[in-house]
């Protein structure tokens, strides 16, 4: 608190000193009291008034700095009441009773808007693992009567579907994932896997190598990420020649996994909000994109300390990297060596 600031509270209570000691000196002189002795007396006043003053002042400003660290450091705001220092004066009791309401209130909704996510992720998880059996049913009828466009039409059915379910447990996903020691070219494999038909379909060629690789993570959020970084290049594959190379690059506490194709690429000025939720490129609507799949896997990255960072040249290439940790226990940080 500023010494001004303090001031300007105490105006009415500095002014009506003043007043009373005006008087007071009128009176006195009026009583032939004699100047010096109005003079030391109006000092003496003086010297209590302002060391009561200041006393006030240190006290006011030390409870005051207290109070805006106190709030400065809380992460949750929303629960100052419960620590703030008790009130000393009527006024601060009545602003303390009306904050401990409105904290109240509001940690009231907030626990109303909780239980109906929890009720809408639990829906929705219900919903996904319901509606993948028809799926399963009908992809292996795709299978059966060897139709590609049922085969194809179901695994984008899948991949939404995943897309959702992976979206309902951004919030809390620590109680989703497990971190252990997994092989990354086993990943790649079953991911690629999942894309055989579009893959042979179109004729692209896939070049794999070096990706014998061990590193710590959740495999399942990790095939997620990949898959996401995939449907992108085989959706923007415009060229005749359909290339898509993943390898790796190591170094001494991470692997990191470079998935490159030769497709569409992107435009310098879009390339800084691709992560961003529903962002689908300024030429890219035609592809019927949610703008949902790399922003989950940007997320999940997050998450699971993993660096995302993707690279492009328009009509040329588009580079995505993931860096992944070889220990259990290292922390990647964006921008890390590693």
């Amino acid at each position: 608190m500023k010494k001004t600031q303090f001031i300007e509270e105490k105006i009415f209570f500095i002014l009506m000193n003043i007043t009373f000691l005006f008087f007071l000196n009128i009176y006195l002189y009026s009583l032939n009291i004699y100047i010096v002795n109005l003079i030391i007396l109006d000092l003496i006043w003086l010297l209590i008034f302002i060391t009561f003053f200041s006393l006030e002042y240190i006290k006011i400003n030390k409870r005051y700095k207290y109070i805006k660290k106190l709030t400065d450091n809380l992460t949750e705001k929303y629960l100052i009441a419960e620590i703030l220092p008790k009130p000393q004066t009527l006024e601060e009791k009545a602003y303390y009773y009306a904050l401990k309401k409105a904290c109240k209130s509001l940690n009231d909704k907030l626990t109303e808007i909780e239980n109906k996510y929890q009720n809408y992720e639990e829906y929705i998880e219900s919903f996904v693992h319901e509606i993948k059996s028809p799926i399963s049913v009908i992809s292996l009828i795709g299978d059966n009567e060897n139709n590609q466009t049922i085969k194809e039409e179901t695994r984008k059915i899948d991949d939404l579907c995943e897309q959702i379910l992976f979206f309902s447990r951004t919030k809390n996903p620590e109680n989703d994932y497990f971190i252990k020691k997994i092989n990354l070219e086993d990943v790649i494999h079953k991911t690629l896997i999942d894309y055989k038909n579009i893959i042979l379909k179109n004729k692209i060629k896939i070049e794999v190598k070096d990706t014998q690789k061990i590193v710590y993570t959740d495999e399942k959020w990790l095939k997620f990420i990949i898959k996401q970084i995939l449907q992108n290049s085989l959706k923007y594959l415009n060229k005749e020649a359909k290339e898509i190379e993943i390898k790796t690059k190591e170094e001494p506490h991470s692997i990191t996994l470079i998935i490159k194709d030769n497709g569409v690429g992107i435009h310098d000025y879009d390339l800084p909000k691709i992560y961003n939720y529903g962002f689908t490129g300024s030429d890219r609507k035609k592809t019927h994109s949610t703008g949902i799949g790399l922003y989950l896997a940007k997320k999940l990255s997050e998450k699971l300390n993993l660096n995302l960072k993707t690279t492009s040249e328009y009509n040329k290439y588009t580079q995505t990297e993931i860096t992944i940790p070889k220990e259990s226990t290292y922390i990647i940080k964006e921008g890390d060596p590693c």
